[in-house]
Order: C-alpha cells, then structure tokens, then sequence
C-alpha cells in the first residue's frame, strides 16, 4: 500500500484509485491542503482493519473499479465521484453511455456511499467537457475531483438528498464495442474514442483471421484517421 507518515489521526484522508491517471493525487492534494491524504491502490488493502489504524475523516474513491464492502461505508464516510448530473445516469459505463446520447458536457457528482448504488446524497457537482478521448476525458476528471476534494477538506460541506426521478445507464460489455454495425462516421469516432483510454477494451473489427483494435482516432474535413492494432485470433 503506498502511503505517506500518518501525522494527526483526526486529519487523515484516504484516496482509493485503481487507474494510472490517478496516481499522482495524494502528493497533489498533500501539498494543495497542506493535509495528510493516504493513497490506496489496491483492492486487498481496503480493508477494516488498515482503516481502524488510520482512522480517516473521509475516504474519496476518484476511480475505484470494485465493489465497496457495506462494513466500510457504514463505518466510515465514503464518497464517490460519477459522471452524470445525478440522478441522471445512475448505473455504469456513464462517459460511454453519454458521448453515445450525442452529450458534450456533463457534470461531475460527488455523493456519500450507500448501499443503493449512485444513489446518496450530493455533496457537490463540477461540470466536465466530454471533448476528446477517453483518456483525457478521464484525466481531465481526475482534476474536477481534486478541486471537489479540496472543497470538501477544507470546508464543511454537508450532502443534500437527490431530487427528481432517477434514470439509468446499463453497463455496457466489451462485444458492444465491435464497429460492424455502426452506419456513418461519427458513430465509429465516438465509440474508438469513448474506449481509448488505458485498461479499456478498445473499439474493434473482427475478420476472418484477426481482431483489429482501433484507438488515437481523429476526425477533419469528413476524414476519420485512426491507428489499427490487428491481433491474431
């Protein structure tokens, strides 16, 4: 587990992050705050116990790829980030399921864990830009939540329950990324770029002998450039 010298137990934050774009964010907000956060990037490390000795004030899961076991969120307050102007877009695979619904900006949702999922209340929304590849969407969204973080650490922000009639995004699988049903260009830019980020599936087509994986994709004058990665099947 990387983390810094616990200096004061009634002053300590977690971040929990398992993608790359987030790995920096500790020393950032250390420095920003001048406050003790204690990076978790591991699963295996998320556990009571680790938590019990450090004794944080929040735990703030920027990108965090598992499930969040109940005994840590009834214990300790828990806050999540989403992609969507809650309660629209509760559920998964938000940026895809918004860049594929033709959206350009969506707001990023800070709000306390639950047991049902997106569903806590707000503590804060930032907007976000959704121009660009996934990657630098999600590094771009990586900053939105630092501010949020720094708001929430050195402020007294209190949640507010969701108002309005939630709806929902389905996770999307990876054989939903094949290309071979898209019908013009801009469907086939949207979904290389809504995946080209790291740890993601890329868009792809399959042919007789291999699987070709699209990604760095650019779009001029009704031109469509992308690098091909062909894989042997």
């Amino acid at each position: 587990m990387k983390t810094k010298k616990i200096i004061n137990k009634n002053e300590n934050f977690i971040i929990a992050a398992s993608k790359v774009w987030n790995s920096n964010i500790t020393e950032e907000l250390s420095v920003a705050t001048n406050k003790n956060f204690i990076g978790i990037f591991n699963k295996n490390d998320l556990t009571k116990s680790i938590l019990d000795e450090i004794n944080p004030k929040y735990i703030f899961f920027t990108h965090w790829s598992y499930i969040i076991p109940e005994e840590i969120f009834l214990n300790y307050d828990c806050v999540v980030f989403h992609m969507t102007d809650l309660p629209f877009g509760r559920g998964g695979s938000p940026l895809q399921n918004l860049i594929l619904g033709g959206y350009s900006k969506t707001k990023v949702s800070a709000l306390k864990v639950i047991k049902e999922i997106d569903a806590g209340p707000i503590y804060t929304k930032k907007d976000l830009d959704l121009s660009g590849n996934a990657q630098e969407i999600y590094e771009r969204a990586s900053k939105v939540c630092e501010k949020i973080i720094i708001e929430m650490t050195t402020k007294n922000i209190k949640p507010i329950p969701q108002t309005g009639d939630p709806t929902y995004f389905e996770r999307r699988s990876p054989s939903q990324s094949n290309l071979k049903d898209a019908t013009n260009l801009d469907e086939i830019y949207n979904m290389v770029r809504m995946l080209d980020a790291d740890g993601y599936p890329k868009a792809f087509l399959e042919l007789k002998d291999f699987k070709v994986e699209f990604s760095n994709c650019e779009m001029k004058d009704g031109t469509l450039k992308a690098t091909a990665n062909f894989k042997k099947i």
